[in-house]
C-alpha cells in the first residue's frame, strides 16, 4: 500500500471529473508504521471492481461501518475497542495514518478494524453493496471554507444520495466539524432532504476527542456534532 497507488484509484461519479473531497498530503511514515503495512496486510482490503462481501472479513451478522477519512486512526481505535461487536472499515488516502492504525491496531489486539487506501467515495460507490452498512462517520472533514471550494465539501447533495444507498434504512451519519460555518452549511443540506432525519446533538461520549480536534479546542474553535439517519 502507497501513497502513489492511492492517487492511482478510481474516484466517485458522484462529483464532477478532477473534484475531490480530499487534499493529498504528504509526511514521513514512522518505521512502526511501515512496518505494520507490511506484516499486517491481512488487515487490509485492497480496491476491487466488485461489491465486497462483508462476511469474508468481518464474519456473518456483524454490522458494519465506514469511516471515511481517519486521519491517524485515533479514534478509529477508541470506538473499535468500545464497541467489538461492528466491523470497522476505516478508507483514508493517507499512507502513513493507515499504518500508525494498523499499528496501534495490533498493539491492543482488535480484530474488527480494517483499513483501505483510496477515496472513500469510489470505494463506496463500487465496493460496498447498496443498504448494506449500519453506519459512516466522518469527523473534521476538510471544512474548503472559501467559497469558490464548496464543491469539494463532503456534505452536498450529491454524495448524500450515495452514502443514504449505502446505509440500511436507519443507518447513521456521524458528523464532526470544528467550523461553525460549515456545521450550518451541513445541516442545511441534511435539513433539504426527506430522507434524512436528525440534527446537531451533544457531543457523543463515546467519541474520542481526535489529534485534530486536540489542536481545534486549544484555538478555541466550538465542536459540533450530527448525527442523521436515513429514512424511508
Amino acid at each position: 500500500m502507497s501513497g502513489e497507488r492511492s492517487r492511482g484509484l478510481p474516484h466517485s461519479g458522484a462529483l464532477r471529473p478532477g473534484i475531490r473531497t480530499f487534499k493529498p498530503r504528504r509526511s514521513r511514515i514512522t518505521r512502526r508504521a511501515e512496518a505494520a503495512l507490511v506484516t499486517r496486510t491481512d488487515l487490509v482490503i485492497p480496491w476491487s471492481d466488485a461489491p465486497l462481501a462483508f462476511r469474508d472479513h468481518w464474519g456473518a451478522g456483524i454490522p458494519v461501518v465506514v469511516e471515511i477519512g481517519c486521519g491517524d486512526g485515533r479514534a478509529t481505535l477508541g470506538m473499535a475497542q468500545e464497541d467489538p461487536g461492528i466491523g470497522v472499515w476505516a478508507v483514508d488516502v493517507h499512507t502513513p495514518g493507515l499504518g500508525t492504525l494498523l499499528a496501534d491496531v495490533t498493539d491492543a489486539d482488535i480484530t474488527n478494524v480494517r483499513v483501505s487506501e483510496g477515496d472513500a467515495l469510489a470505494i463506496l460507490e463500487t465496493m460496498v453493496p447498496p443498504h448494506s452498512l449500519a453506519g459512516v462517520r466522518s469527523f473534521f472533514p476538510d471544512p474548503w471554507p472559501k467559497a469558490r471550494h464548496h464543491k469539494r465539501r463532503l456534505v452536498q447533495p450529491a454524495i448524500l444520495d450515495l452514502v443514504r444507498s449505502r446505509l440500511q434504512v436507519g443507518g447513521f451519519w456521524h458528523l464532526a466539524t470544528d467550523w461553525q460555518e460549515y456545521a450550518d452549511a451541513m445541516a442545511e443540506c441534511f435539513d433539504a432532504e426527506r430522507h434524512w432525519s436528525g440534527g446537531i446533538v451533544e457531543r457523543p461520549a463515546d467519541r474520542p476527542v481526535t489529534h485534530y480536534e486536540s489542536r481545534a479546542l486549544r484555538e478555541g474553535r466550538t465542536i459540533t456534532d450530527l448525527i442523521y439517519r436515513t429514512v424511508a
